[in-house]
């Protein structure tokens, strides 16, 4: 693709996550969303509640997108110049996912977008700094 074409894809991306539906989803993920096992996303998964479709809608946008890029439909480089959130939505589950695939029987259950994060050079600071700042916002957005 032409870098043109890869900005474009970029801008649709952020397009895409300018939807309603989604900021919300993406809020919910950021502020409220709070994981503290591989059990407790399958929980979430049977729960079928908002927070299950909130869960599923972020994380399969940013899967998506990371196979976008890993399959080179979108300049790595570029796409990662342009964002980071991918980062922290992988770190708020990473610990549980190889459990979380076990118990499922999914083995390639968001493995583009692990693939992705963990190709940053420097993943695993990357990655803790992320769970860190996971931590405060939901602190901050609690209330007192």
């Amino acid at each position: 693709m032409s870098k043109s074409g890869d900005a474009l894809a970029i801008l649709k991306l952020y397009e895409l996550r300018r939807d309603s539906k989604m900021r919300a989803a993406r809020q919910w993920y950021t502020n409220v969303f709070d994981p503290q096992s591989a059990q407790d996303l399958i929980a979430l998964f049977a729960s079928g509640e908002r927070a299950s479709a909130y869960y599923r809608m972020v994380t399969s946008y940013w899967d998506t997108a990371a196979a976008l890029v890993l399959n080179g439909g979108i300049d790595k480089k570029m796409f990662l110049d342009a964002n980071t959130e991918h980062v922290l939505i992988y770190a708020k589950i990473a610990d549980f996912l190889p459990e979380f695939r076990e118990l499922t029987r999914e083995s390639d259950y968001l493995i583009n977008l692990e693939y992705l994060v963990r190709s940053l050079p420097d993943a695993e600071e990357k990655i803790a700094h992320r769970k860190q700042l996971g931590k405060l916002w939901i602190k901050a957005a609690r209330p007192a």
